[in-house]
């Protein structure tokens, strides 16, 4: 089974940057999207951004394309999502996950097969 476990979250103002990491257990990493996900308090798990397995094929919300980007190394098990331009409603738990199968956009919750337990951003105004 496959483990993801997520770093690098805090809290930061508004316009600042950071860089979440999204480290995984085991060697059949590289054969899995990996995505990152969101929740806010008070409500849904939403998308974030995807990439694919060998890291040639991105995919981001509509919310957060040109502020964040996600990239991975899949000699070091690592994903990482660089986040700049930091807004108050970028504030939630984010999550990162790993997809075998799925669609190109992998926007989809059910897509994915295992979470990591999350990590908290804030982004004060």
């Amino acid at each position: 089974q496959e483990q993801l476990v997520e770093s690098g979250g805090g809290l930061v103002q508004a316009g600042d940057s950071l860089r979440l990491s999204c480290a995984a257990s085991k060697r059949t990493f590289g054969h899995y999207a990996i995505g990152w996900w969101r929740q806010a308090p008070g409500k849904e798990r939403e998308f974030v951004a995807v990439i694919s397995w060998s890291g040639g094929t991105t995919y981001y919300a509509d919310s957060v394309k040109d502020r964040f980007t996600i990239s991975r190394d899949n000699n070091k098990n690592t994903v990482a999502l660089q986040m700049s331009s930091l807004k108050p409603e970028d504030t939630a738990v984010y999550y990162c996950a790993a997809s075998w199968r799925g669609s190109y956009e992998r926007n989809l919750e059910y897509e994915y097969d295992y979470w990591g337990q999350g990590t908290q951003v804030t982004v004060s105004s």
